[in-house]
């Protein structure tokens, strides 16, 4: 049930005739901090992406764009260095000038234990300033997708993170919280002008910003409100007290759709919705079976996947609007192949003999934790999955819950079973296997509580950010992709689609990576 406040917060917004220009704003869960380099995760990217800038990003083809750097390059001496050059004359909110040295304090803070963004940046081993507006990056073997990694790496201004002692990143798994946390300080469109998190945030337009001449800049106020009952997000839609929604529920799509004054969007996200298992604890806690861990057996993980009816998913559950994937990541990706996404055709009398040939014939209970406000349809395709499981003697516990309580679960490694949604913003195979199949240890791994290790497939994953021939980079790729699959490291459910809901007064197009940048909207 919504909060009350969020109640209130919506009541009000439709009290107060908002302008052409403000922009009303929802979505079913809030962004998690907003310390750019603590959460690797889409909706506080979203939000930040209004507030800070990357380097560069990518526009909704997918093609580079410049943001804070105007040029790129590998050093023709050297392919070890990659040059970046900034944009010249860009303020922070503060009105601090953006130099080199700002980028270099955001890189090496992105690269620190607590960041969730480490991982991109593992091939880097020295960030230096050539001069005020020249940066270098020196890699540990040439990269050649190294600006891949950038467009969710945001700069901050070094001496307002030395001034409010947020040099280190939020240790956010832990529950910490700092100034950074609620306070911020970007070269964005936007400013911050109040945050209420889970309850309401709003921005104002920065009107010193470096691209007032660039872009339509029509939105000069954002308020948004998470709103996380989906029929109160839809009926705000549908009564004009929001005017944008990027999470339209599947059921409700042709209504949205069939009211005068609105219109859906929609296109295929690059997100991949998946579970997770604990398969290298000698037991589990949250399972029934004593002294040892069913989930080990990879005879018990391919029972799990042949139970799942994908099909029954996407036609039930997800109205048709989720395609059903055989691995963790969707066509956009580079090492994505037809083959790879088949899907495991449910078969529930072939998952029954496989749990009997494991010697589980009599099943367990495991509980499943979930997030209820993050993906579409999120707690309803855990529940389908638990009956399908239950077909085959698994009793499933269902523990769904927000997902500022379910992703600590995750990066903690405290779950056993869990749901997980992946997108891959670098378009690049590289980006899955160091965040979710790697050893959860020093730079990588940090979204792998699986338990899984192999120090060979290890050096597999890490000798592709050096690996410049690209046929045998795809080559390893595959290799590694195979593994993955043979293991039934994870069970892939479908790869999401996106619905927006808006007025029709918006003219934007849906981002595959569902990151609205509000500074493109036109608003007639």
């Amino acid at each position: 049930m919504l909060r009350t406040t969020a109640l209130v917060t919506i009541v009000s917004l439709a009290a107060g005739a908002a302008s052409a220009e403000t922009l009303r704003w929802a979505r079913a869960g809030d962004a998690l901090t907003l310390d750019p380099h603590a959460q690797n995760e889409g909706p506080t990217h979203t939000l930040n992406h209004q507030i800070y800038e990357p380097l560069l990003i990518r526009d909704t083809t997918g093609a580079f764009e410049p943001a804070l750097a105007t040029e790129w390059s590998v050093n023709e001496d050297d392919p070890n260095i990659w040059t970046f050059k900034l944009r010249e004359g860009v303020k922070f909110h503060d009105g601090a000038d953006l130099t080199a040295e700002d980028v270099v304090f955001s890189f090496k803070r992105a690269q620190s234990e607590n960041s969730a963004m480490k991982e991109l940046l593992t091939s880097i081993q020295d960030v230096r300033a050539v001069d005020d507006l020249t940066v270098e990056f020196v890699t540990d073997g040439p990269n050649p997708i190294l600006p891949n990694n950038f467009t969710n790496l945001f700069v901050m201004d070094k001496g307002w993170a030395e001034e409010n002692d947020v040099t280190e990143v939020q240790n956010f798994a832990d529950g910490q919280t700092t100034f950074a946390t609620t306070n911020t300080n970007g070269t964005g469109p936007f400013t911050l002008t109040s945050r209420e998190a889970d309850v309401r945030t709003v921005l104002e337009q920065n009107p010193d910003y470096w691209g007032a001449g660039e872009f339509p800049m029509d939105v000069t106020r954002i308020e948004f409100t998470p709103i996380q009952n989906a029929a109160t997000r839809v009926a705000a839609l549908l009564s004009g007290e929001v005017d944008f929604i990027q999470d339209v529920p599947v059921q409700d799509l042709g209504r949205v759709d069939g009211t005068g004054g609105l219109v859906v969007k929609d296109t295929p996200q690059n997100r991949t919705i998946f579970l997770g298992m604990n398969i290298g604890a000698d037991d589990l806690t949250t399972d029934s079976v004593d002294g040892a861990n069913p989930l080990s057996d990879v005879r018990v993980r391919r029972a799990m996947d042949m139970a799942i009816d994908r099909a029954a998913i996407q036609q039930v559950v997800m109205r048709g609007q989720s395609a059903p994937a055989g691995m963790i990541a969707p066509p956009f990706v580079n090492g994505w192949t037809e083959e790879l996404d088949q899907i495991t055709e449910a078969d529930t009398e072939g998952a029954k003999a496989l749990m009997e040939e494991a010697g589980y014939g009599n099943g367990f209970t495991l509980q499943l934790d979930c997030p209820n406000d993050r993906y579409v349809n999120d707690e309803a395709i855990c529940q389908a999955v638990a009956g399908m499981l239950g077909q085959i003697g698994i009793k499933v516990n269902l523990n769904a819950q927000t997902k500022a309580l379910h992703f600590p679960l995750i990066e903690n490694g405290r779950t056993d079973f869990y749901m997980l949604g992946w997108g891959v913003p670098t378009y690049d195979s590289e980006y899955v296997f160091n965040f979710l199949v790697h050893t959860k240890e020093g730079d990588r791994g940090s979204w792998n509580p699986t338990g899984f290790s192999d120090p060979e497939l290890d050096a597999k994953i890490e000798a592709l950010a050096s690996e410049v021939d690209l046929e045998a980079r795809n080559a390893a790729i595959d290799e590694i992709w195979q593994r993955v699959q043979e293991e039934q490291l994870y069970l892939p459910l479908h790869h999401q689609v996106l619905n927006w809901g808006m007025t029709d007064a918006i003219q934007t197009e849906v981002d595959p990576e569902d990151q609205p940048k509000f500074k493109h909207f036109t608003m007639n």
